[in-house]
């Protein structure tokens, strides 16, 4: 019996129980994934439960990516060049962390796009954790040009230079939108457009061009108000639940040496939203 659980607080809202513990059916494993809400002060306690128990790992969301890291006995190499983890191993009480989000954002993408990364110029809206991880995955695979644009000019600053790319240029918001022609693929990595702030909408798509992809790694409601105006603009369009069961799969991966069925996993939550 191989057990799993997310933590994070709130977690309340999170769908990887019901994808997880769907791939676990599919690859015909015994076990079973759960939620746990775990604050910031009980961070450190429930990771020394983990090591003394008999779970194989869990994931990490939201606050806990960044604070896990200190607490952990080794960090993948990428993971500690992105700064934060979303994944830890118990191997044996010693808690290995990766981060699978970037990863799982590309898979995801990779179905989305006819032509290679390296041809392309992409635009990334957002200088967070989830950007973070994002960036470094594209780069692996050498776009022609990788813009990102935030809202604040100081975590923008500090996130071209952590990724230390001639390839990488900074843009205000403002000239992201008027230059979007120039663009072969859009990424959302903000909260806009979350439920229940439905109508916001990270950039305006004006200068949209045909058959841009379009993607957004929000994933309720299943399409934004940014996703629904980009496909009425001719885009190619991607919803936050691709990363999700992306990032998720690579995770379930390396608990139990078998990458499970991504589309019984995908079917599973898209159903779940749709209730």
């Amino acid at each position: 019996m191989i057990k799993a659980l997310v933590i994070g607080d709130p977690i309340e809202h999170s769908l990887s129980p019901v994808m997880q513990n769907e791939a676990f059916v599919q690859a015909e494993i015994q076990g079973s994934y759960e939620k746990k809400r775990v604050t910031s002060e009980e961070l450190p306690s429930f990771i020394q439960f983990l090591k003394e128990s008999d779970y194989a790992g869990c994931n990490v969301t939201i606050p806990h990516k960044v604070a896990v890291i200190s607490f952990l006995d080794e960090i993948d190499p990428e993971a500690e060049k992105i700064g934060a983890v979303n994944t830890v191993v118990n191997n044996n009480g010693k808690l290995i962390g990766y981060n699978t989000d970037g990863k799982g954002f590309l898979l995801g993408l990779k179905e989305k796009i006819s032509r290679p990364i390296s041809e392309m110029n992409i635009l990334l809206v957002g200088a967070g954790g989830a950007a973070r991880s994002i960036a470094y995955a594209l780069l692996k695979e050498n776009p022609k040009k990788l813009f990102i644009a935030n809202r604040s000019a100081e975590r923008l600053t500090l996130l071209v230079k952590d990724l230390n790319n001639t390839c990488v240029e900074p843009l205000s918001l403002k000239k992201a939108e008027s230059e979007l022609s120039r663009f072969d693929i859009l990424i959302n990595t903000t909260n806009a457009g979350m439920h229940p702030n439905i109508e916001t909408m990270p950039i305006k798509l004006a200068q949209l061009k045909h058959d841009t992809v379009v993607c957004d790694i929000v994933y309720n409601p299943l399409q934004t108000k940014w996703l629904h105006t980009a496909e009425s603009k001719g885009a190619i369009i991607d919803n936050g639940v691709s990363m999700l069961v992306m990032q998720g799969a690579m995770a379930f991966e390396k608990w139990t040496g078998t990458f499970p069925d991504t589309k019984k996993m995908k079917k599973a939550v898209i159903e779940q939203l749709r209730r």
